[in-house]
């Protein structure tokens, strides 16, 4: 596999709900805040893609991750009584751990996967227009990406999904502390 650029995109805590050999699976809780590093972003204003946004919105996001796989499955609520509305296979290369908690880096393309299970690809056109150009991703890297996307949607087209749906019916512990939300 080719590498993407290095450093840190975007930092934000989570609760770990899960830590075994099989999987990781850690909870981003609405409100959890964001941190965003200094330096010149390849945007109009130079700033953060995000820098707008100060923390988490919505429900909260779950997301199982197995060790050394370049995809994690993030579930997602809507709605005041907490409706499960889709999986989303979030392409990232493969978790790496650290005194500070884990890291990986977002590869762009993802899939929702509803429960129907019909499947939409997301943010193909920007690989190339956008991250190639901006340098941040070599166009070797687009191609595995693009080749690893196309493995997740054979494979999701042939056995429907194959993580543990169970995980779309968890809730957050309702005594975990709230996250402090930071100034924007």
């Amino acid at each position: 596999m080719a590498t993407a650029a290095s450093g840190v995109w975007l930092e934000a805590p989570v609760v770990v709900v899960d830590d075994g050999p099989e999987q990781l699976v850690t909870y981003m809780a609405p409100g959890a805040p964001f941190t965003f590093p200094d330096g010149e972003w390849p945007t109009p204003d130079g700033r953060h893609p995000w820098h707008g946004r100060a923390g988490w919105q919505g429900h909260g996001c779950l997301m199982v991750q197995q060790p050394g796989d370049h995809c994690a499955v993030w579930h997602f609520w809507d709605g005041p009584d907490r409706e499960f509305v889709c999986w989303y296979l979030h392409l990232q290369i493969a978790f790496v751990r650290s005194e500070r908690g884990f890291g990986t880096q977002d590869l762009e393309l993802d899939l929702f996967v509803f429960p129907d299970g019909t499947h939409v690809v997301k943010d193909e056109e920007v690989l190339d227009d956008d991250r190639v150009s901006e340098g941040r991703y070599s166009p070797e890297l687009v191609e595995w990406i693009r080749r690893y996307g196309q493995t997740l949607v054979r494979r999701l087209e042939a056995e429907g999904p194959w993580w543990d749906p169970s995980w779309a019916t968890w809730k957050p512990d309702r005594t975990w502390p709230q996250p402090a939300s930071r100034s924007p």
